[in-house]
């Protein structure tokens, strides 16, 4: 602890214990203030100016130091300096102190607390940010809620120490006045029970609502602002309306079905999406092939002498149209529909905050009234403007699996989950691959150690990585495609000749041709939403890739829950989204996935953490599959086995994550997973382990000691 704190600590403490250790708490009783009232009202008299700046002293550090008596001291200002002096010296007098008992909290606790239980305090250090003034309000009009407990907690809360100060001096007014008032008869109260009875308790808690009651006030008019020149229908066509057909708005229109609504999806492309045609599914079908011709090419660490295999690679992605045909009937119109959601293939235009106009395929157009709708426009590939790319021309993620011929050597632009899968991929189909990558490392949202292991093995596979490196510009020398590449901003450029250019720098969200600019909808890089998934109106919802934050197939069906119940039943309960446990996996070879903080988010954030650490070289199963390599990275707070995040690089770590995001989501730590029999020999073993060496490294020493003494106690006695 810093000098600073350790001073103000001990000067806190021996001011607390000389108050009791003199017997003060004795005189700050009501029998006392009311026998020695003509005393004190005669000093009052002959010193007014120095008894009124006594009392506000003493009034403030009694409330700043949280000691019993503040109640007494209000009752004695009133008697003492009448009801309008009194009020003055009492609103003012607690308001600093309280204020300085909430500064002290927060300069001696907020740091440990946030440090230890950040986390678990996210949501209402949000909430508190947002509106912690209406809560304080409330709080402070309501005299049953304890006076210094309210000043040590919020000290812990990021509320601003203005908008405390001001909020107390106007929230304990009302309190002040009745005490005040209560004290100018001070000689007709015999108990602090007979100046705040039932009835005057329960109108406080009635005047504690109006905070709450002005906040749904303030909301209204801002919806009938937002509103303002829109006509509301008075019945509607429809529950809901949901734009757009991949895994945000397909889960979203089966919730609104599966709850009896009346909903219409509307989908101008593919049922599907993205994950199901151009992304997850295929992309993880052209990894399973490359993945066997690496097994083949590695036959010899399995014991066998010689394997080999032939492929055409217009057979490889033919195989790979074939499983997204066969997965498709679980995203089909007539699955859809089958369940009860009305599936219309057309383009969808918002023209109304209840009304969505559907173009169909032959040009005919309707316009549904709807009560809510939710945007899920999803996402498609960013394509930088580099001079000359659109000459040579360029596949991106959506466009990579009409290739049939074979590419002799593929240029990989950008270094992602999306570029490194399919880079590697392709190298195992025997094309030559060049990657480039503006940053100083590939796979920049995983630990250091995470990103040079994969590149590593990349490197081991014949990629050629190049690390911060650009594309100046791409031109045509004769039938040669090249590419004029600038490395660590110098000046000199390499020249990389290559014949198939894959662009896989990113995705952007879309956001035109649906009717938000002229709705006014607000967009930056997504749509721009509260925490419970509302557009600036609050019955159009965005969910998935268009909303962001997170681009993951799960992730957009885990809004789309969000999405569906607040549409359709919030008027009763709003359920804010949830992100505190979202995974996510690179099926690279080594897979990584990770759930929750990794180390460098940990640091970055200066979040409070211990490292544990198991090898996939010592977990029997992989040493049998000749796999043993990667590892199971944990992250927990000091001397706790609450788990912050898991990083697992190896085979099959998109599985292995399951068991960590499942503790995670359900608070369960370390020691419940090293309790949990796990199958032997299995790959799972290996989150068991990593528990397990947690629970070594955090032994207790000091009990251990003593156990080993009663031991050889023991080997002595008879």
């Amino acid at each position: 602890m810093k000098r600073s704190k350790l001073l103000l600590t001990g000067l806190i403490v021996v001011a607390i214990v000389a108050f009791f250790a003199s017997g003060l708490q004795h005189q700050f009783t009501l029998a006392n203030f009311k026998a020695q009232q003509a005393h004190f009202s005669e000093l009052n008299h002959t010193h007014p100016v120095v008894t009124a700046g006594v009392f506000f002293i003493l009034y403030v550090l009694v409330t700043a130091l949280s000691l019993p008596g503040a109640a007494i001291m209000t009752l004695v200002g009133g008697a003492l300096f009448g009801l309008l002096e009194g009020f003055l010296l009492v609103s003012f007098a607690s308001s600093l102190g309280a204020t300085l008992a909430f500064l002290a909290s927060r300069f001696l606790l907020k740091d440990w607390v946030q440090s230890r239980f950040g986390e678990r305090l996210k949501a209402i250090n949000q909430g508190v940010e947002k509106e912690g003034g209406f809560y304080l309000f409330t709080l402070r009009l309501v005299p049953a809620f304890p006076f210094f407990v309210i000043n040590l907690v919020m000290g812990l809360t990021p509320i601003k120490p203005f908008t405390f100060y001001w909020v107390s001096q106007l929230g304990m007014l009302a309190g002040t006045f009745v005490y005040v008032n209560a004290g100018t008869q001070l000689g007709e109260i015999n108990t602090l029970a007979g100046v705040v009875s039932p009835g005057l308790l329960a109108s406080f808690a009635l005047l504690g609502l109006f905070p709450l009651i002005a906040k749904k006030a303030l909301d209204q008019l801002k919806k009938a602002k937002v509103y303002k020149g829109f006509k509301k229908p008075k019945t509607f066509d429809r529950n809901l309306v949901v734009i757009g057909a991949g895994s945000a708005g397909l889960v979203t229109s089966y919730i609104a079905a599966a709850v009896r609504a009346k909903v219409t999806l509307v989908e101008k492309h593919r049922m599907g999406g993205d994950c199901l045609n151009t992304g997850c599914v295929p992309s993880k079908a052209l990894i399973r092939s490359a993945r066997f011709l690496s097994q083949i090419e590695n036959a010899k660490s399995l014991g066998i002498r010689d394997a080999t295999a032939t492929f055409a690679f217009s057979e490889v992605m033919e195989r790979v149209q074939r499983v997204v045909k066969t997965v498709e009937p679980h995203d089909s119109i007539a699955r859809y529909t089958e369940l009860g959601v009305d599936v219309r293939v057309g383009s969808a235009r918002i023209v109304s905050p209840w009304a969505v106009e559907i173009e169909a395929p032959d040009g005919t157009r309707e316009t549904l009234t709807t009560r809510n709708i939710t945007i899920a426009t999803g996402a498609r590939p960013f394509v930088p403007n580099i001079p000359g790319i659109e000459h040579t021309g360029y596949y991106t993620s959506d466009t990579i699996w009409e290739l049939r011929e074979q590419p002799e050597t593929l240029l990989v632009l950008g270094a992602g989950p999306i570029g490194c899968e399919l880079a590697q991929a392709f190298s195992r189909l025997e094309s030559k691959v060049v990657q480039i990558q503006q940053g100083d490392r590939i796979m920049p949202r995983e630990d250091q150690e995470v990103s040079q292991y994969v590149l590593e093995r990349f490197q081991a596979e014949g990629i050629q990585v190049l690390l911060n490196s650009e594309v100046v510009r791409f031109a045509l020398e004769g039938d040669q495609k090249v590419a004029f590449v600038q490395t660590n901003g110098s000046s000199q450029m390499q020249k990389i000749e290559f014949d198939t250019l894959l662009v896989a720098v990113g995705r952007a969200a879309n956001l035109t041709g649906f009717g938000l600019e002229e709705l006014g909808i607000e967009t930056g890089k997504t749509v721009i939403t509260n925490e419970y998934l509302q557009t600036k109106y609050p019955n159009i919802f965005a969910a998935g890739d268009v909303a962001g934050p997170y681009q993951f197939t799960h992730t957009a069906a885990h809004q789309a829950w969000y999405a569906a119940v607040n549409g359709l039943f919030g008027q009763f309960k709003r359920f804010k989204a949830d992100y505190s446990v979202i995974p996510w996996a690179t099926f690279t070879d080594p897979e990584v996935a990770r759930v929750g903080l990794n180390e460098q988010e940990a640091i970055a954030q200066g979040i409070a953490h211990e490292v544990t650490r198991y090898g996939l070289d010592d977990l029997d199963r992989a040493i049998a599959d000749e796999a043993a390599h990667g590892w199971v990275k944990v992250l927990t707070p000091p001397g706790s086995d609450r788990i912050l995040g898991a990083t697992i690089v190896g085979d099959h770590a998109g599985d292995l994550i399951a068991e960590f995001v499942l503790a995670m989501r359900h608070g369960l730590g370390l020691n419940k997973i090293l309790g949990t029999i796990h199958i032997y020999p299995t790959w799972t073993e290996a989150n068991k382990y990593a528990a397990g060496v947690w629970k070594k490294a955090n032994a207790p020493e000091t009990v251990l000691k003593w156990v080993e003494r009663f031991h050889r106690w023991q080997r002595k006695s008879k």
